[in-house]
């Protein structure tokens, strides 16, 4: 069956991915085991095994896998992954916090983690997708202190 597409999932208040009310379900995970899972993976930080995501939808890995896939259009993984890009995207641009610090807090393993995974997800870094930010002044070009 195809996978569900992206159109007809909604943003809940947290962010996370939840079944549009007005669309069937048509294969893939029930709509509360979605919901379930996807509050689970919500906490970016977290750290989410297929395993224990298929348990609390009391169903196996590989059936949970491709359920998931068919209800999210993409894999559990691949799904985290774009949360977590997304969560530092918002960071970068509301947190003066350094990209270290904010990798941290979306569950990268470190910089160099966040850097590689934000480039392949949207096509640069996240140094200088902040930079490229309205009223966002580079480094070298900030007053001196003091």
């Amino acid at each position: 069956m195809p996978a569900c597409p992206m159109s007809d999932l909604a943003f809940d208040d947290g962010g996370a991915i939840a079944p549009n009310p007005s669309t069937p379900h048509r294969g893939g995970l029930a709509p509360w085991q979605l919901r379930r899972v996807l509050r689970m993976m919500g906490n970016l930080a977290g750290d989410h095994g297929l395993a224990d995501l298929a348990r609390e939808c009391g169903i196996s890995v590989g059936h949970f896998s491709r359920a998931f896939k068919q209800s999210a259009g993409m894999s559990p993984h691949q799904w985290l992954l774009e949360r977590r890009v997304a969560q530092a995207r918002h960071l970068l641009a509301t947190s003066p916090s350094p990209i270290a610090e904010i990798a941290q807090q979306c569950g990268f393993a470190d910089q160099s983690h966040l850097t590689r995974v934000f480039e392949r997800i949207t096509g640069t870094t996240p140094g200088r997708w902040r930079r490229q930010l309205p009223g966002v002044v580079p480094e070298n070009e900030q007053p001196p202190v003091g």
